[in-house]
C-alpha cells in the first residue's frame, strides 16, 4: 500500500511524527518513507510492506497528514500504474521534461571515437534544432580484444563540446559504479556544461548491485534498458530496484529480443510493447531501432527497416528514441553498419515527426470512441 502524504506535511512537522508512530504500532508492517518530484513541489510518499490486505483504505486516509492511500496492484511498488493511481509520471532534467506524453530523439555515436566525429555530430544536431544524444564512453564487448571506449578520458572534451552546442542531456552507458563516479567528476570539472542520463545497458539489467549503486544516487536520470533474453515482468523489477533505493527518474528502454526469431534483423524487435510499458508503469518509454535492426537494409519502398521500426514505436506512443549516426560510419569503431549518415539526420527527424503526429490524431479517435 502506498501513502500520499498532503503537500504541506514535511519530515519534520509533528503531524508526519505522529504517522510514524501509528505506523510503526501495526502489526506484520515495515514502511519506507519516499520524496516524489511533482510538476511544483516536493511530495512525500510512504510505501508500506508486508501483511497489507489486512488495511482497509478508509482507515489509511483517516491517518493524520494523508491525503489518499493507493493499494498496490502490482511488484513494482514505486514505478508500477495500480489501481486507481491517479498520481503523474516523469520527471524534469537540466531543463527537459521527460513523460509517457513527451518525445524527445537521442540520435549520436554508439560509441565515442575521434574529437572531430563528435562535434560533427553535435553541431549537426544544433543544426537540426535538438537537445539530446547519446554518447558511449564505456562500451561492453563480446569479445576481450574488441574496442572498450575511451572511458574517463573523452568526458571532459566531449562534455565541454555538448556544452558548446546546446546539447542539454546526453546518455551514456556505465558498466561499474566506478563510472558513475568519473561521470560526475567530469561534470563537476567542466562546470556542468551538460547534463548526464546513466544507461544500464541489457547486458547489466540484472546486475542487482550496479542497480542498487545507481539508484542511491537521485542526481542523474537512469535509461534501463530491457534484459537480453528474460521476460518484460523481469526486466520491469530491475528498474524497480532503481526505484526502491531513492532514484524514480528511470526511463524503460525496449532495444529487441535476443532471438533467431528475428532473424535477419539483429533482433526480435518489442515495441509493440512500448504501450504495455506505459500501461503497467508510470515510466516514460524508450526504444532503440539501431540495436534492434543492426543494419541499414531498406525495402522496396526506399525506407530503411530502421526507419520502419522507429515509426512502429513512435505511433505506438514511445516517448524517446535512441538511435545511432555517424559522420563517417566506415571507421565507426562500434556498430558501424548499423549507424546512420549526417545527412539523413533531417530524413529522420521528419519521419518521426509524421509517425507522432499520427499518434496524436490515433489518441484523439480512441478519445471520441470511448464511452460516455
Amino acid at each position: 500500500m502506498i501513502l500520499i502524504l498532503e503537500a504541506n506535511v514535511d519530515e519534520q512537522s509533528p503531524i508526519f511524527q505522529q504517522l510514524l508512530t501509528h505506523l510503526r504500532g501495526l502489526s506484520g508492517i515495515h514502511f519506507r518513507v519516499h520524496q516524489e518530484q511533482g510538476a511544483e513541489q516536493v511530495l512525500s510518499e510512504i510505501y508500506l510492506i508486508g501483511d497489507t490486505k489486512q488495511l482497509r483504505i478508509e482507515d489509511m486516509e483517516a491517518l493524520p497528514g494523508v491525503g489518499r492511500a493507493i493499494r498496490v496492484s502490482r511488484e513494482y511498488r514505486m514505478l508500477g500504474r495500480h489501481n486507481d493511481d491517479q498520481r503523474g509520471n516523469g520527471f524534469e532534467y537540466n531543463g527537459v521534461r521527460f513523460s509517457q506524453d513527451t518525445l524527445h530523439v537521442f540520435a549520436g555515436l554508439c560509441a565515442v571515437d575521434t574529437h572531430e566525429h563528435v562535434e560533427q555530430m553535435l553541431r549537426a544536431l544544433q543544426e537540426n534544432g535538438q537537445v539530446c544524444t547519446r554518447m558511449g564512453a564505456y562500451k561492453p564487448r563480446t569479445s576481450p580484444y574488441a574496442f572498450q571506449g575511451h572511458g574517463k578520458s573523452c568526458l571532459p572534451w566531449v562534455f565541454d563540446l555538448a556544452g558548446k552546442y546546446g546539447i542539454r542531456v546526453i546518455a551514456m552507458e556505465i558498466l561499474h559504479e566506478a563510472h558513475m563516479d568519473e561521470i560526475r567528476e567530469a561534470l563537476e570539472k567542466t562546470g556542468h556544461p551538460t547534463g548526464v542520463m546513466l544507461q544500464i545497458g541489457t547486458r547489466n539489467t540484472q546486475n542487482f548491485e550496479l542497480l542498487k549503486a545507481v539508484g542511491r544516487q537521485q542526481e542523474l536520470p537512469v535509461l534501463l534498458k530491457r534484459g537480453f533474453g528474460i521476460t518484460l515482468e523481469e526486466s520491469l523489477n530491475a528498474a524497480e530496484y532503481l526505484a526502491s533505493e531513492g532514484n524514480t527518474k528511470v526511463v524503460f528502454g525496449l532495444r529487441g529480443m535476443k532471438t533467431n526469431l528475428g532473424d535477419p534483423h539483429r533482433n526480435f524487435v518489442d515495441f509493440a510493447q512500448v504501450p504495455v510499458v506505459k500501461r503497467l508503469t508510470r515510466m516514460p518509454v524508450c526504444i532503440d531501432p539501431s540495436h534492434s535492426v543492426g543494419s541499414r537494409d531498406a525495402g522496396p519502398d526506399g525506407i530503411m527497416d530502421v526507419f520502419h521500426v522507429t515509426a512502429q514505436g513512435v505511433v505506438a506512443g514511445a516517448n524517446m528514441i535512441l538511435v545511432d549516426f555517424h559522420p563517417d560510419p566506415a571507421t565507426a569503431l562500434v556498430d558501424g553498419p548499423q549507424a546512420l549518415l549526417l545527412k539523413e539526420l533531417p530524413w529522420f527527424l521528419e519521419d518521426v515527426r509524421l509517425a507522432r503526429e499520427t499518434y496524436e490524431e490515433r489518441k484523439l479517435l480512441a478519445t471520441a470512441q470511448a464511452p460516455i
